[in-house]
């Protein structure tokens, strides 16, 4: 229904072919463009003696002509753009993209016009000069890839981990950035297939990092890292590279105990809701408390540990967690230094006994 629904009409650009006509019900704007011109100012023409209530039969229209498949312009899913001049300033970049690439753009920070992109699903910024990431990046529901290498973090934020990013994203790459760790909600991203670390200045891995039971390629070469969490353990790669790192040659002679007897009450609570899964949550922890919980360490008995353990570093070949390793070394090794937890002397003795009569 036209008549007394034309709100306005706008044809300021009618001689290019340009026109909006507002609705008001629905309340949308139609868009005109790429028209021909006599043929749009017709179509105007009409439209008004519509609006003004003139009988169907006696209005001005031409035959209608199907559109041919090239005049047809098709939504942009995908725009790739590799330089500073041709970033767009002052247009919004399509609705209907899917990948967006903007490397080589010299970009301070994320435009907040991405974050509109609720169809993303791969976005490039790599080779800029970003230094944090905006909460709201999270909210980018459909995103599968994230490209960040070769700028300036400093930090992952946790938020980041905690948003529907968990079950979307399967590549994230944060390589060539000033990273020194990341929280330990990046475990959370249980969809990543793909982690890209290299070139950082990490000092360790998140400690939950076995969690990520989809990831199958991992790099983290020419970092700082000195061993490798427990957790590591509980990995199943494809390809595992951890070339370049400071590795420390393991001694399970020298533990560092940090045992406090007797336990305190709280060490006995929290352990008791580790090993006996008990449910609980920041409605009824405190989020710290709820926090050291979530990153309890697990003694060889199997039981958790929070404050109260004996920790030490023992050999583990990478082969066990990998399928294809990049040699750790110069000299083809493929062993890497990964932490082991002990709840009490009882059982770092037992362990210690085994070892002796492994190399005795």
């Amino acid at each position: 229904q036209v008549q007394q629904n034309v709100e306005r009409l706008f044809t300021r650009f009618v001689e290019l072919g340009k026109a909006t006509v507002r609705l008001r019900e629905p309340a949308v704007d139609l868009r005109l463009s790429k028209a021909n011109v006599s043929n749009l100012k017709a179509f105007l023409a009409a439209l008004r003696l519509a609006h003004q209530g003139t009988d169907a039969g006696v209005l001005p229209l031409s035959t209608l002509v199907p559109a041919k498949n090239s005049e047809v312009e098709k939504p942009k899913t995908k725009m790739i753009i590799t330089s500073r001049r041709d970033y767009p300033l002052t247009k919004s970049f399509p609705r209907s993209l899917e990948h967006l690439q903007a490397s080589y753009c010299k970009l301070a920070r994320i435009d907040t016009r991405l974050l509109c992109l609720e169809g993303l699903r791969k976005l490039d910024l790599s080779h800029n000069h970003i230094k944090q990431l905006p909460a709201a990046l999270g909210e980018l529901g459909s995103l599968q890839e994230l490209d960040l290498h070769d700028n300036h973090l400093e930090s992952f934020g946790g938020a980041l981990c905690r948003s529907g990013l968990q079950s979307s994203l399967q590549l994230l790459d944060l390589s060539q950035n000033r990273l020194r760790a990341l929280p330990v909600e990046l475990c959370r991203l249980r969809a990543l297939v793909t982690l890209r670390l290299d070139d950082n200045e990490l000092l360790r891995l998140p400690c939950r990092i076995g969690r990520l039971s989809r990831l199958r390629f991992l790099s983290a070469a020419r970092n700082r890292l000195p061993f490798l969490p427990s957790d590591f353990r509980g990995l199943s790669l494809d390809n595992l590279d951890l070339f370049g790192n400071p590795f420390e040659q393991p001694n399970p002679l020298l533990p560092n105990i940090q045992l406090k007897i007797p336990l305190t009450l709280s060490e006995c609570a929290a352990r008791a809701a580790v090993n006996h899964r008990i449910p609980y949550g920041r409605h009824l922890l405190p989020s710290h408390l709820c926090e050291d919980l979530e990153v309890a360490k697990t003694c060889q008995c199997g039981s958790a540990c929070l404050s109260s353990f004996i920790q030490i570093t023992v050999t583990m070949n990478l082969h066990h967690v990998a399928h294809t390793v990049v040699l750790v070394d110069n000299m083809g090794g493929t062993e890497a230094p990964v932490l082991c937890y002990f709840c009490s002397l009882h059982c770092y003795s037992q362990f210690l006994d085994r070892h002796l009569q492994s190399n005795g």
